[in-house]
């Protein structure tokens, strides 16, 4: 009998750890290799993990809501082979790459070890090792350290956290100790009648991400009114044949969606994400897709290379994110990598909104609720008024970095491809 240990796996870009929030199997249990062992969440999405091999769960090494860093055994699976699980060995390249992280490893706690700053567990948070040497190797002094808003669980700061405040430390943007306590400890009055509800775990982080992102950047609006008459009735008029032909419900978001990666390509300088002084120009138009949970919170799948796909291939791409998003099915990779995000307000009967930036990318656009409305309709034999189908566009940004000429010609460009929709177009 050989035993497995079961390591929480690479999560995608910049997670470094996850919380347990379920365990699905019990010690003494079969596993079948591909099944589902635990559910776990991270600041990106929940997920399972689960078995690489066939065996029986001997030993469970984390609680639920335990904290659990990447590589890490979470538990031991009791395996028919006789011969022990091991890793494929790497190659050479990996074995090298390994090496110097190793070096650098020991370079970082050298340069720890010679840093006067120190840092300690104080007014009952609790600071990991990683945080600690993240302090102590960027000069975090404690008090500083003490003010940073937590996401992890019971309000622990986390690696993210960290990068993210050193961003905007960098950008000038900390929020001094006194304010951050200040806003904490304000007493709200509770009486009998008052129904007291505790935040889910996704919406503490959406809220935090929120905050962070207006104390960022400077939110600025544009708005435009599009007429989409002639996108409404090529939809209508082709809907049965495209759902007959490609299996596919077509709506007005992949319509939308290939509209934007358009203007990504005339607007290159809306494509950007903005990281300290530097301005980072994506390669890539990878667009985040707002969308609803089945809990009510908003989470933002990522379309890779929108610019690349045909209609058929953004549809597809929207249905099955939007899909996989309500069934809570989403992979850590299918959130990540955005560089400009379009939300929807439309469907909850808006005309217009004034979304949020997706930090650190520095546009996103709102999409209102197309209404049935009179309109002026100029002709050669003179204007006259008919019914028109129309919706508002609210486009936010960075001010920082994109100025209004910028902000505004970017969703006129939107508008315009919305508005020349040829109605005889064929798929």
């Amino acid at each position: 009998m050989a035993k497995f240990e079961l390591k929480l796996p690479k999560m995608g870009e910049s997670v470094a750890e996850a919380t347990v929030t379920n365990w699905l199997k019990n010690i003494g249990d079969t596993i079948e290799a591909d099944e589902p062992v635990l559910e776990i969440a991270t600041d990106k999405v929940d997920s399972e993990v689960p078995s690489e091999v066939d065996g029986v769960l001997v030993e469970i090494l984390f609680n639920a809501d335990d904290v659990v860093q990447v590589g890490q055994t979470m538990a031991i699976i009791e395996t028919d082979s006789d011969t022990p699980a091991v890793e494929p060995p790497e190659n050479t390249t990996e074995n090298i790459e390994a090496v110097k992280q190793v070096a650098a490893r020991v370079s970082e706690a050298k340069q720890a070890v010679a840093t006067p700053v120190v840092v300690s567990n104080t007014q009952g948070r609790f600071y990991s090792p990683l945080v600690k040497k993240i302090a102590q190797k960027e000069n975090i002094s404690q008090e500083e350290l003490d003010a940073i808003v937590g996401t992890g669980k019971d309000g622990r700061v986390s690696k993210n956290d960290m990068l993210d405040h050193l961003k905007n430390r960098g950008a000038g943007t900390f929020v001094s100790k006194p304010v951050a306590i200040q806003a904490k400890e304000t007493p709200v009055s509770v009486n009998g009648s008052d129904e007291i509800i505790e935040m889910t775990r996704m919406g503490k982080l959406i809220a935090h991400h929120m905050v962070a992102s207006v104390q960022t950047s400077a939110h600025v609006q544009s708005f435009i009114e599009a007429d989409v008459t002639n996108i409404w009735n090529w939809r209508k008029k082709v809907k049965t044949s495209f759902m007959a032909r490609e299996g596919e419900n077509l709506t007005f978001t992949p319509l939308f969606m290939e509209a934007v990666a358009k203007a990504l390509k005339v607007f290159p300088m809306m494509n950007i994400a903005l990281d300290g002084d530097k301005i980072i120009k994506r390669k890539n138009i990878n667009l985040g897709m707002a969308a609803a949970l089945p809990d009510g919170n908003l989470i933002v799948p990522v379309i890779k290379n929108a610019d690349q796909l045909n209609l058929v291939g953004m549809t597809k791409a929207v249905n099955d994110l939007a899909t996989r998003a309500r069934e809570n099915k989403l992979k850590p990779d299918d959130i990540q990598g955005g560089t400009y995000t379009v939300t929807n307000v439309g469907t909850f009967g808006s005309i217009m909104g004034t979304p949020i930036i997706n930090q650190p990318q520095v546009g996103i656009l709102a999409l209102g609720a197309i209404r049935k409305v009179p309109a002026v309709i100029e002709t050669s034999q003179g204007d006259f008024v008919g019914i028109r189908y129309k919706m508002f566009l609210s486009h936010s940004y960075d001010h920082r970095v994109i100025n209004g000429a910028l902000g505004g010609q970017f969703v006129k460009a939107v508008a315009d491809y919305l508005e020349a929709w040829d109605v005889n177009k064929e798929i």
